[in-house]
């Protein structure tokens, strides 16, 4: 009997340590940039409400790993998209700065508007702590719109 307890314990601690490392997987700078690319084809096959809709689900395709996509209005300078903080929807955070001083948000408009995608380096902290660790965010304009997708990973 106490083998049979031995071997239950291993297998609960098997399943719990590989829920917890695909739990802390890391998306990569490719994923990072299919998934933009991704949620910007959406928008040109589907329209823009569909896009929104599916950018803006926690539980959607395009929340993975430790990253998800979010949208903005290049030329209104707001959040349009968030699956994480749908509150930041309908806000212009085109004044945020990182600790550097780094208005980082007004860097993703001028990245979309002049080259139409590139990443952006800034300091921001990860969630649930305080200090700024460094991150870099992938900019998206979707052809033809006033729309970029964005999507962000901690180095």
């Amino acid at each position: 009997m106490k083998g049979g307890w031995r071997l239950f314990i291993v297998i609960v601690m098997v399943f719990v340590f590989t829920g917890l490392s695909v739990a802390m997987e890391k998306a990569t700078k490719e994923e990072v940039v299919q998934k933009c690319k991704q949620a910007a084809e959406l928008y040109k096959t589907q329209g823009k409400d569909a896009a929104i809709k599916a950018v803006g689900d926690k539980q959607g395709q395009f929340v993975w790993k430790d990253t998800y996509v979010f949208a903005i209005d290049i030329d209104k300078k707001t959040v349009i998209a968030h699956p994480i903080k749908p509150v930041l929807v309908g806000k212009n955070l085109i004044g945020i700065k990182d600790i550097n001083g780094k208005m980082f948000f007004a860097e993703f408009i001028k990245v979309a508007k002049t080259k139409g995608q590139g990443w952006v380096d800034y300091m921001w902290p990860k969630p649930g702590e305080k200090k700024p660790s460094p991150k870099i965010t992938y900019v998206y304009r979707v052809p033809g719109t006033s729309v970029a997708m964005l999507a962000g990973i901690y180095k």
